[in-house]
């Protein structure tokens, strides 16, 4: 008998916004005078900071595609080129008051520094006396939440393709030092054709060696995360352990009504499995949930060589892969390139009273913006 499982539990860490399923575009155009001579990607490389003169004028705000503690994410449509983006709104007195300044300047700063097919890709950004605005692709297919919460379950081959597109993923952004630190079904998700693209990087950290930061979603941390331990990029491997049990089982490995109950179990390490798991898809979610991390799969020497060697990833043509070569399991319901049919529904803002009085005390504060 499956156990019940429904709701998640946020900490409370470095990122912005617990956002349910937004971001990403259609292959489709890129802003005017930004394509940088890429004319092989699907969508233009970052812009490294330049926010190219664009202002909210410049876009049509649509349909709220997820709320959060200081800002929104709205499907948008350039007014110059009808193309659709998703645009995050940041409320600058909110980030200011929360003590996020630096964790949304480093979200700023990594998403400027990255492109790789499965990780949702940042367009430019700008600010005005109230907001920060960071322009990102529009992905059309939601969250895979979503759909795993409709399928009940996946099958191995299903969660095989999910997972091999992480692996990739994660393996670019650990060669840049970077450690995502959010891994779940909710940052995750499908473009047009069914591929993974990774977004919401408020957790996300460059960092050569370790950090000590706790932060993350309950269900999916590692254990030095809870013990405070220092940690780095094997926090991610540990996660994709996490990842895989859930696609595999329709719920994680570890869970309960609150949070301090998920990290008693998750110390404890007891798992109980399903009884459909085959031998190799225990075998290496075991050795990614391996408590000792210095002999956790994907931290030993070969890194993530080793995931991508085990028996349970036999078959999986990386190459073509991470070429976009191989068909998706999933291809989303999609009618036209701004159809936001596969994510919720939210309130909509109305309009809001101008609490700075026309003044930008906080513009310093974001320069890079």
């Amino acid at each position: 008998m499956e156990p019940e499982y429904d709701n998640r539990h946020y900490g409370n860490g470095e990122g912005d916004m617990q956002m349910n399923g937004y971001m990403n575009a259609p292959p489709s155009g890129a802003l005017p005078q930004h394509n940088h001579g890429h004319d092989h990607m699907d969508v233009p490389p970052p812009t490294n900071g330049a926010h190219l003169g664009y202002e909210l004028t410049d876009f049509a705000l649509l349909k709220t595609l997820g709320t959060g503690t200081f800002g929104r994410v709205h499907l948008t449509r350039f007014k110059n080129t009808e193309q659709f983006y998703a645009m995050k709104v940041l409320k600058k007195v909110e980030v200011v008051r929360l003590k996020q300044v630096e964790h949304i300047n480093s979200e700023k700063q990594i998403l400027s520094q990255i492109h790789f097919p499965f990780i949702v890709n940042m367009l430019c950004t700008f600010q005005d006396e109230k907001n920060l605005y960071m322009l990102l692709e529009y992905v059309v297919g939601g969250e895979l939440f979503s759909h795993l919460r409709r399928a009940g379950r996946f099958s191995p081959d299903m969660t095989r393709f999910y997972a091999a597109e992480i692996v990739l993923a994660i393996e670019y952004l650990h060669n840049l030092d970077i450690i995502y630190r959010d891994l779940k079904p909710e940052n995750l998700l499908l473009d047009e054709r069914g591929h993974i693209k990774i977004t919401d990087f408020g957790f996300a950290k460059k960092v050569e060696d370790r950090t000590w930061t706790l932060c993350g979603t309950p269900e999916y941390l590692a254990p030095e995360i809870i013990q405070s331990k220092g940690h780095g990029k094997a926090v991610d491997w540990w996660a994709l352990g996490i990842l895989i049990f859930e696609m595999l089982a329709g719920y994680p490995p570890f869970f309960d009504d609150n949070p301090f109950g998920i990290y008693e179990k998750i110390l404890a390490g007891r798992i109980t499995w399903p009884t459909h798991f085959d031998s190799a898809a225990k075998d290496l979610i075991k050795r990614l949930l391996t408590a000792d991390r210095t002999k956790r799969l994907g931290n030993l020497r070969a890194g993530s060589e080793d995931i991508k060697r085990h028996k349970w990833f036999r078959g999986v043509d990386w190459d073509a892969l991470v070429r976009k070569q191989v068909q998706a399991p999933i291809i989303p319901v999609c009618a036209h390139p701004g159809d936001t049919r596969n994510f919720e529904t939210y309130p909509e803002p109305g309009d809001e009273e101008d609490a700075t009085g026309g003044m930008d005390p906080f513009r310093n504060l974001f320069r890079d913006f």
